[in-house]
């Protein structure tokens, strides 16, 4: 729901070009939840597939930014390039339409408004959890069959590996705090796009908040859903001509497995994304702007 208030020019007609304030936001995210949460199960699972695959290419771009080829380039400035490349998978998701699992913790708001049951945001919630992992996982595995890792002489794999390591070397409660943080910017980037009438207002509301937690080296369980499995790919899969090229084997990255994937990063990165966007966005916007209105469960 899109009110105009405080966007009349004055004579009752409403500004269609003015960009929505936060209390019209906030009744825009409620009214977009209960549309979410009642999307039949099929369409929700596409269109999950597809927010896995789009956050999925994000990764693979970012991968490719932070892959130098031997260029001297600032650590500072190489995060900040990777976090505009990975900002093409919220673009994606925002503009073409998607549903993202971490995005969907907004629903939360209507639930806390007593509009929406707790089964309908565990039922959204679970439904899209699974398509964002079928897809980012899909994903994964088109690029390594197009021997994607080869390329710079074998360079993309290596970075590849070396974010997997990464990832999964992290302590169970670090990665929940980076959780916490990457969700609270995702979810804050949401929340600005619903702020915009044009495509454009919509990208450059995206842009800066995935950049920040990005280059910030925040965990995001979707896009690991895509960084760790690759890697894993790549380390069962790639030729020895691959890895003489890149001067390592394959038992270097001995953490990098299914098991490590799923206890080291994904768990804690999923309790920490949901705790950030949950309790430190939805939450607090649904008490400043919703808390006294509507009443009725649906």
């Amino acid at each position: 729901m899109e009110s105009n208030e405080n966007n009349d020019f004055g004579n009752g007609t409403a500004n269609p070009f003015d960009e929505l304030l936060p209390p019209d936001m906030a009744s825009k995210a409620q009214e977009i939840g209960i549309r979410k949460a009642h999307l039949d199960f099929l369409s929700t699972f596409a269109l999950a597939v597809l927010a896995g695959a789009f956050i999925a290419l994000g990764s693979l771009l970012f991968t490719v930014s932070q892959t130098t080829g031997g260029v001297e380039i600032s650590w500072g400035l190489s995060r900040i390039i990777g976090g505009l490349a990975f900002s093409l998978g919220l673009v994606l998701i925002i503009v073409g339409g998607a549903e993202l699992f971490t995005g969907n913790n907004l629903i939360i708001m209507a639930w806390a408004s007593r509009r929406l049951s707790t089964w309908r945001v565990a039922r959204n919630w679970g439904i899209v959890y699974l398509g964002n992992l079928c897809g980012a996982v899909a994903t994964a595995l088109v690029v390594f069959w197009g021997l994607h890792y080869t390329m710079a002489d074998g360079g993309v794999g290596l970075t590849a590996l070396n974010i997997a390591q990464t990832k999964v070397e992290l302590g169970f409660g670090q990665a929940i705090i980076l959780g916490i943080l990457c969700n609270a910017m995702v979810c804050m980037a949401v929340w600005l796009s619903y702020s915009a009438r044009t495509v454009m207002g919509r990208i450059a509301a995206i842009i800066f908040p995935i950049t920040g937690f990005v280059a910030a080296g925040f965990e995001h369980c979707i896009a690991n859903m895509y960084f760790i499995p690759y890697a894993i790919l790549v380390k069962a899969g790639a030729s020895d001509s691959f890895w003489q090229g890149i001067g390592t084997t394959a038992a270097s990255y001995c953490d990098v497995t299914w098991g490590t994937f799923i206890v080291n990063n994904l768990i804690p990165v999923t309790i920490g994304n949901m705790i950030g966007g949950v309790f430190f966005v939805a939450l607090v916007y649904w008490a400043i702007y919703l808390r006294n209105k509507g009443k009725n469960r649906l």
